[in-house]
């Protein structure tokens, strides 16, 4: 049954040039910053805020503050199913790579970073609510996320990605409004301080289903803690340089997007629950259109609903139930 689902990719440099395809998921961060008259600085400023964290960050060695730059790439992930000639959108990830201007070197970063997905799309902004519709209490179904779960493993355990990608994805995004994240004792050079958080959320739970594991670390002069999403030892299976290089690249999109958290002007303390009302915030010199992007979920899970999930729901039935 795993063999009818299979996996091709599409790469696009995320670079001052950038322009989403017709075929890209518009609420990706990247997308929606990539639109509209200030296009081009949005994304000059971007990186330019990519580039000067990641040299903060790894300071050794680099008197100049200029020694790094980082090179991103949007993996675009379809679908094929068997039988069928088209292939669904399913998956955007973000591949950073490390330029060594002092070496010369190349050096792979990690892969995932941003994540984004159709079928997230259709569990949250269609299934979710038609769920809770006229209903008293919130509540989630039994087997919600389960198929987008297990299409996220078949992918990372697939052929496609092991030829691609030496290494297993690590996830950054923003920590839950709706949770109160506890100081701890542990402290990483890199990943900064360790928190807790005082409860599961939803996010960790669908998040769970996918095979991922979470922590909390708020990095060295960072405001707010960060969720790392991952398989295996997020500490010591990757290098100082591959945890800077999602730590400055997903920092900088959350300053972007959740400047009420990431550019915030007070430092999380011991006990640090996230506020979006918080007014006592910086603005980055970015446009972003935050409004638009809740809208095009809600356009995008329905497409997800007319061209996958309805059309396809025998096989994937079939597929979510025999995965293990």
């Amino acid at each position: 049954m795993n063999n009818e689902l299979t996996f091709k990719l599409k790469s696009t440099a995320f670079d001052e040039s950038y322009q989403p395809s017709d075929g890209t998921r518009l609420t990706t961060n990247f997308a929606n910053l990539a639109r509209g008259r200030y296009r081009q600085a949005n994304l000059r400023n971007a990186l330019t805020m990519i580039n000067n964290r990641f040299n903060a960050l790894a300071n050794w060695d680099n008197t100049q503050g200029n020694r790094y730059s980082v090179e991103l790439e949007i993996i675009s992930v379809e679908m094929n199913i068997q039988g069928s000639r088209d292939s669904f959108p399913t998956i955007e990830i973000l591949k950073t790579l490390i330029v060594d201007h002092k070496t010369d070197k190349r050096i792979e970063g990690i892969v995932g970073n941003n994540f984004s997905s159709y079928v997230r799309d259709y569990d949250f902004s269609i299934r979710l609510q038609e769920h809770n519709k006229n209903q008293p209490k919130f509540s989630i179904p039994n087997d919600f996320g389960e198929l987008h779960g297990k299409l996220f493993q078949h992918f990372v355990n697939s052929n496609t990605y092991q030829q691609n990608f030496h290494k297993l994805p690590v996830i950054c995004i923003s920590v839950s409004d709706s949770k109160t994240y506890q100081q701890t004792e542990n402290h990483h050079p890199i990943l900064g301080i360790e928190y807790q958080p005082n409860g599961s959320s939803l996010t960790e739970q669908y998040f769970k289903k996918m095979g991922l594991q979470v922590r909390y670390f708020m990095p060295p002069n960072s405001v707010a803690p960060l969720a790392f999403y991952f398989f295996g030892d997020l500490l010591n299976d990757y290098s100082n340089l591959e945890l800077i290089s999602t730590i400055c690249t997903m920092e900088t999109f959350q300053k972007i997007y959740r400047p009420e958290i990431y550019n915030a002007n007070a430092t999380a303390g011991k006990s640090y629950r996230p506020d979006l009302k918080n007014l006592d915030h910086s603005l980055t010199q970015i446009v972003y259109d935050r409004e638009e992007r809740s809208q095009l979920a809600s356009e995008q899970g329905k497409f997800t609903e007319e061209t996958l999930i309805k059309p396809y729901q025998t096989v994937l039935d079939q597929f979510t139930a025999s995965y293990v």
